[in-house]
């Protein structure tokens, strides 16, 4: 398992090269062989299914995501999410320490820019596949643009979190829905939300006009009764009090989610589900 040190190298690596690529075929060449070397990469038809929109409405805040269902006698084992053209293209890595046949996952990103966009998912074998989308932007330049809320009042609150569990439908429905996935043994939908100002150190302090010291989510470990089940690595591309919906067994009793940021605070949330 790569460790966040080297992984942040890489994107760091990766927005040099990006900036200087001739072509996107030449951005995602680059990307590719940074994370993965010569492993060959197959196209994900009917394995991965890309959520993205045609246009972000909100730069600063875009819902982009994805479905994996494994072949026959293979699991999902890691998910990597990169914006080829933003700063740092590699927004998001999952890795799941319980494999799953399928997952869902989305998160709210930064896209700083008009940007093609993979997704790649890793089998249980070892077999890499890659699905690609593009995203068009409304020209907010998001990575840099000023934080929504006062740095200072943000840092009050940094690495609070909530989390849900359901649906996108009503209350009431969503709560329906997720009490017969138990039934059923199946999955339902975990939304975690984390409170955190996710400073790109790209964005200028309004009043003394300084840049604000870069500092995100670095990682996000999910534990279900006890168990460790996955860890995300964020980046600067998560957006600020970023939000991350994952599938996780329904038949999971609790949750214990802890947050470390690129400084080093942590923050930590325990959630009881009820049982059926």
């Amino acid at each position: 398992m790569r460790s966040h040190s080297r992984l942040l190298a890489v994107a760091f690596g990766l927005a040099l090269l990006s900036s200087g690529s001739a072509c996107a075929e030449d951005e995602w060449s680059n990307i590719r062989q940074q994370l993965f070397g010569v492993r060959p990469i197959a196209a994900a038809d009917g394995i991965i299914t890309l959520d993205a929109p045609y246009r972000s409405e909100n730069d600063a805040r875009t819902v982009i995501g994805a479905t994996l269902a494994a072949p026959p006698g293979q699991m999902i084992r890691e998910v990597t999410l990169v914006l080829d053209r933003n700063p740092m293209p590699v927004s998001a890595v999952l890795r799941l320490s319980q494999p799953m046949a399928r997952v869902a996952v989305e998160t709210t990103l930064r896209v700083n820019g008009p940007t093609p966009v993979h997704v790649v998912g890793e089998l249980t074998d070892g077999q890499l596949l890659a699905a690609e989308g593009f995203v068009k932007t409304s020209g907010q330049g998001a990575c840099a643009a000023p934080p929504g809320s006062n740095p200072e009042a943000a840092l009050a609150t940094l690495g609070n979190m909530e989390i849900e569990i359901g649906h996108e439908h009503g209350a009431g429905d969503g709560q329906l829905l997720a009490n017969l996935a138990r039934l059923r043994n199946q999955q339902v939908s975990m939304n975690l939300k984390i409170s955190h100002p996710s400073h790109s150190g790209m964005q200028m302090d309004q009043i003394s006009l300084l840049f604000i010291p870069m500092r995100y989510v670095e990682t996000v470990e999910i534990d279900l009764d006890g168990r460790p089940f996955a860890e995300l690595t964020g980046s600067i591309s998560l957006s600020e009090n970023p939000e991350l919906r994952l599938s996780i067994p329904a038949a999971a009793h609790v949750i214990d989610v802890t947050m470390t940021d690129t400084d080093g605070t942590v923050g930590r949330k325990t959630q009881r589900l009820t049982s059926y």
